[in-house]
């Protein structure tokens, strides 16, 4: 008696399939386009608040520099924003080396605010080496590009070195207005 061969009485199995389903890819597709829709506003949130904390940083620094410049080179407060940014050595009245180049030079944008300082009061009488003379106050601010887009808040401070923000991200343009808002804790 012949002995069966296996391989020749197995029936033979249709070819597998190749590639997906059309349904198949729009199921896949509408996940996709579910975990987006979820994760962009996540997205867009954390990023104003990434923009909010650096744009308080940079008015920290503005008044830090602010005080170092009225103390290093007896002009009172700088006159401008550039009077405390340069680049090249040795730093002077005019210009300090004390902040970001970027923040320095107009239009003062960063992180998606705008930045802008102001002297404020009487001028001071210059030292014979400043250009300019200085102020007896200022009020720096940073004001969001685009009101719920890039930033929500904007940030000011003035001599006291106190921060204050506005939730409405209006622009600030008094230290009396600046004084009026919520400090920053």
């Amino acid at each position: 008696m012949p002995t069966p061969n296996p391989i020749r009485n197995r029936t033979r199995c249709a070819p597998a399939k190749q590639g997906f389903s059309l349904i198949e890819l729009l199921v896949v597709i509408a996940i996709i386009l579910i975990i987006a829709a979820i994760a962009i506003p996540n997205f867009m949130r954390a990023r104003m608040a990434a923009n909010e904390a650096s744009a308080a940083e940079n008015i920290r620094t503005i008044t830090t520099a602010a005080v170092i410049y009225h103390t290093t080179w007896g002009n009172g407060y700088p006159p401008t924003l550039a009077a405390l940014g340069g680049i090249s050595n040795p730093a002077t009245c005019n210009r300090a080396i004390l902040i970001d180049s970027v923040l320095a030079t107009a239009p003062s944008q960063k992180s998606g605010y705008t930045f802008s300082y102001k002297g404020q009061g009487p001028n001071v009488v210059p030292p014979s080496i400043c250009g300019s003379p200085g102020y007896e106050a200022y009020l720096a601010t940073a004001t969001p590009i685009k009101f719920d887009m890039t930033g929500q808040r904007s940030f000011c401070s003035n001599e006291p070195a106190v921060i204050h923000y506005d939730i409405k991200g209006s622009s600030i343009t008094t230290p009396a207005q600046c004084e009026a808002l919520p400090a920053l804790q």
